[in-house]
């Protein structure tokens, strides 16, 4: 279908689908920026500290030069190495942190299984060329040059703007000049990492806004999906067409049970069952118009008492729900009309004997 004609917003379920299939908004170069910036912070904030533990490693290491033979056995491999990581473990462990962080922010935790399907077209060198001199792939490539060039152009700035002071400092010894060379490197790198962290999360917003595109929905995409989840309204319509036929027939069925039917008399008509063994008369058919005329009907059939009350068939059409029992502020009522049909009903049995 037209993209063109997908206008609408997507809906919470295509949301969902997406995100299962790991569609979601995010961009690669947010964590990494972050975490290089933290990193810089961090090792920049470290520095005075870490330049007195290098001088102590480098003392050691000449006293244990002169003491003794540097051999393989010596513990000269062992200061570095825990130097290094003494010095540079806390910031790759704060940058894998905020790497993490940044990603879970992003979109959450993701696990897309169709992802990890195995997928013939991937190994595909046709379709890999034309992934690899794709519009996308451009895209990429110029996304990767605009951090380049923000660290070219600091790295120059810084350069020239201090060119004069670098020529000096080396005349007033290395230590000056290091020490010089240490605080623009990382003034180069953490204004580098601002640069990154700025064009990272552009990167972030044009993903948002793809993704958005890409979500977007036709009115038709949008109907069938409301048929998929809420069902087609023409198949629920007709089950409950079914339904109510069905409750019909139980219903009609149940007529000849009654002991009574009060009716209105043409437009309510509602049977009564009572046994002795029921706490209250209770309905167990009700209708109006047509269906008032087949429970009459069925009524006179197997010879069921009709007893006209228009109050009490109203009251109780409107009132009680089949199945359950009429309310006690119509028991005076029912039980003037059960006497008079049971009086009638012994009256007739008499006369027959």
């Amino acid at each position: 279908m037209s993209t063109e004609n997908k206008t609408e917003q997507a809906t919470p379920r295509r949301r969902q689908k997406a995100r299962q299939k790991g569609q979601i908004a995010r961009s690669r170069e947010l964590p990494s920026a972050l975490a290089a910036l933290g990193a810089v912070l961090f090792l920049g904030w470290q520095m005075s500290g870490s330049v007195a533990g290098w001088r102590t490693l480098m003392a050691q290491s000449l006293d244990l030069s002169v003491s003794s033979d540097l051999g393989f056995d010596a513990p000269l491999l062992t200061w570095t190495e825990w130097a290094v990581v003494r010095w540079a473990g806390p910031a790759l462990l704060l940058a894998w942190a905020v790497s993490v962080a940044a990603s879970v922010a992003q979109g959450g935790l993701v696990f897309a299984g169709n992802s990890l399907v195995p997928d013939v077209q991937h190994l595909n060198p046709a379709t890999r060329l034309r992934q690899l001199f794709s519009i996308s792939s451009i895209a990429n490539l110029l996304k990767s040059l605009v951090p380049a060039a923000a660290i070219v152009y600091f790295s120059v700035a810084v350069l020239q703007r201090d060119l004069s002071q670098l020529a000096s400092a080396s005349h007033r010894g290395g230590l000056s000049l290091l020490g010089l060379l240490a605080s623009r490197i990382f003034e180069i790198a953490w204004k580098s990492g601002l640069a990154m962290l700025a064009w990272a999360g552009i990167d972030y917003l044009l993903q948002r806004e793809k993704l958005e595109r890409d979500l977007r929905m036709s009115k038709q995409e949008i109907r069938d999906e409301v048929k998929e989840t809420e069902g087609n309204p023409f198949v629920k319509a007709r089950i409950r067409r079914l339904q109510r036929q069905v409750r019909r027939k139980r219903m009609l069925e149940a007529v000849p049970q009654a002991t009574v039917v009060v009716t209105n008399p043409q437009e309510f008509a509602v049977a009564l069952q009572y046994t002795a063994e029921m706490g209250a008369p209770m309905v167990i058919a009700k209708g109006r118009n047509l269906l008032a005329r087949e429970i009459k009907r069925r009524a006179l059939w197997h010879a069921i008492p009709l007893v006209e009350n228009p109050p009490l068939a109203h009251a109780l059409y409107r009132m009680v729900e089949i199945g359950q029992s009429i309310p006690a502020k119509l028991y005076a009522v029912v039980a003037e009309i059960l006497a008079v049909i049971y009086r009638a009903q012994a009256a007739e049995a008499r006369k027959h004997a």
